[in-house]
């Protein structure tokens, strides 16, 4: 008997996404600290274990997590092999000494490693401290749950040598499943697209800043988050920049099978599944030549590369030359490209590395 276990349901985020795939297509078993009422994403799965850690209090919510995950987890007894994806969900590992143990890694906790002094620039002075003082209680226990594991699996060679860098851990690479039977081409619109939430790492500003430079061209940015009225004040002078807020993933799908192409510039992105779906409707990207971009983004087949310090100037010459006609001769490459990334494939290989242990 298997199970998987993830941080929480909330918005329509990767991880969660991959771990709802998981549960359903290897009949798992699924527990999370908490969900948001009626989650897509686990309306097909019918085991569930809800921890009901929710908070809405910054840094407590996280505490809440790592101590239900700690403390109230003694059913994974129950299970031969336990799946867990997220930061916070291998401190269970305490309640599954008998069986495998297998982590799949999104990336290493970034607030506590290679991000960390971003991450407490991003919090308010008076609750720095408290940031600090979560890392110090979060960083071992993590790390020494992690030791404990049977294999470490990575979603990409970019996770792969953050694992070995941070956590001194060999892992082996599956990328992430896109349900690429979901996305289809239909048709060449006026727009381009960003689909990024909106945070400072996703660099959805610069986007916004370009396509101010670009009055004939349109920007649909179809998304939320932390930036989304900062960024609507940036383009309020531009009425070619429309904001639609978070989509449903149908609405989402539309969006895309119907742009010219994807805009997707994180700051060094762990793997990216923005680009996949993009691709598998035939789309190319405009990415940056960093992180997981580099792993599934084809330079001058599938879109275009900009260097991780990219100019406002570059990103706009990028837009001019990825025009219409030079999209739709990318579909085909874009397409066969993606189908790598299959949801079939990816069970496929989780199948074999269960299996084998």
């Amino acid at each position: 008997m298997q199970m998987v276990l993830h941080d929480y349901f909330e918005a329509l985020e990767g991880g969660g996404r991959l771990s709802s795939i998981l549960a359903r297509d290897l009949d798992c078993a699924i527990g999370y600290g908490f969900a948001k009422p009626e989650h897509p994403f686990l309306s097909e799965l019918q085991q569930q274990y809800n921890l009901q850690a929710y908070s809405n209090i910054p840094l407590w919510r996280q505490f809440q997590l790592a101590r239900a995950f700690t403390h109230k987890t003694a059913f994974l007894h129950n299970y031969q092999q336990v799946i867990y994806s997220g930061f916070y969900t291998p401190l269970a590992i305490a309640h599954h000494q008998r069986g495998q143990n297998i982590l799949y890694c999104h990336t290493p906790p970034r607030f506590v490693y290679d991000q960390k002094a971003f991450y407490l620039q991003q919090v308010s002075a008076p609750l720095r401290p408290l940031l600090s003082l979560f890392i110090q209680y979060l960083q071992p226990r993590y790390e020494h749950a992690v030791q404990q594991m049977d294999v470490i699996i990575a979603n990409s060679k970019n996770i792969q040598q953050r694992i070995k860098h941070y956590l001194n851990q060999e892992s082996v690479v599956v990328h992430p499943p896109c349900e690429v039977q979901h996305y289809r081409w239909q048709s060449q619109g006026d727009y381009y697209l960003s689909t990024a939430r909106l945070d400072p790492l996703k660099r959805v500003d610069k986007i916004v800043q370009a396509f101010k430079l670009l009055p004939h061209k349109k920007l649909i940015v179809a998304s939320g988050g932390s930036e989304l009225q900062k960024l609507k004040k940036l383009a309020q002078d531009a009425p070619n920049i429309q904001f639609t807020g978070w989509l449903s993933d149908s609405q989402l799908q539309d969006l895309i099978a119907n742009a010219i192409a994807t805009i997707y510039l994180p700051h060094n992105e762990d793997f990216g599944m923005s680009p996949v779906e993009s691709m598998a409707a035939g789309k190319p990207v405009i990415g940056v030549a960093e992180g997981g971009l580099l792993e599934t983004i084809i330079p001058q087949q599938t879109g275009l590369l900009l260097t991780p310090d990219f100019s406002i100037d570059e990103l706009v010459q990028a837009v001019q030359q990825l025009d219409q006609s030079t999209a739709l001769a990318m579909r085909q490459t874009c397409e066969h490209t993606a189908q790598q990334f299959s949801t079939s494939r990816f069970i496929q290989q989780m199948r074999a590395i269960l299996d084998s242990l």
